[in-house]
């Protein structure tokens, strides 16, 4: 979607009523009208987005329930003072950091890890919380969603880079080896943040980002 102003924080808004309409509505009435405020925010983002209104639609009917924000956790695996990036095949090919949405039943950590073993072949421990974001306030495009990203620091345990039908390259980069801006999933994680990450590498001492 297209960066916004007012019109996405009311699309938001009226999405997030919807929701809670819907989970807690027993009258049919009532119903039909957050029904209805659901189907006028897909409207909201379709006109205002490069998307139609039938993707939207679709993107809106995947939440049900309550909305809360969705949690995605990254991890910053380094070694000999390089991090681990992956080429995303969903992001036209753009860099990353390993990581993904969690998923229930593992604690935040566990899914850093095993989203790392996914994308990397590599097996890692992660040893410390170094930043909880806001995606709003840092991404280059917008999601209906909040999103909190976690990002630890990990060492790695054994394994070797391979590639993923997801992440069709894997890489070790130093510092000064960094993608450009413009070669990186911002979605997903901004340079300065993978610059943070090796900040955090270098004085573990260092307290956790957070906002």
């Amino acid at each position: 979607m297209k960066e916004g102003t007012k019109w996405f924080a009311w699309m938001q808004e009226l999405l997030s009523l919807s929701q809670a309409g819907l989970t807690y509505s027993q009258i049919q009435y009532d119903i039909e009208r957050y029904v209805r405020l659901k189907e006028i925010a897909a409207e909201i983002a379709a006109y205002q987005s490069d998307e139609s209104l039938e993707h939207v639609k679709g993107l809106f009917a995947q939440e049900t329930g309550y909305q809360t924000p969705k949690i995605d956790v990254r991890g910053a695996v380094f070694h000999e003072g390089k991090v681990v990036l992956v080429r995303e095949r969903v992001d036209n090919d753009k860099w990353t950091l390993p990581g993904g949405w969690g998923e229930q039943g593992l604690s935040p950590s566990q899914n850093a890890e095993r989203e790392v073993l996914e994308e990397t072949g590599l097996t890692v421990k992660a040893i410390k919380l170094a930043g909880v974001y806001d995606r709003a306030r840092h991404a280059t495009t917008q999601s209906p969603w909040t999103i909190y990203k976690l990002f630890f620091i990990c060492e790695v345990l054994s394994g070797e880079l391979t590639p993923s039908f997801e992440t069709p390259e894997v890489k070790w980069f130093a510092e000064h080896e960094l993608p450009l801006e413009d070669e990186i999933s911002t979605g997903r994680v901004c340079r300065y943040m993978i610059e943070r990450m090796f900040e955090h590498y270098r004085y573990p001492e260092m307290p956790t980002d957070f906002e």
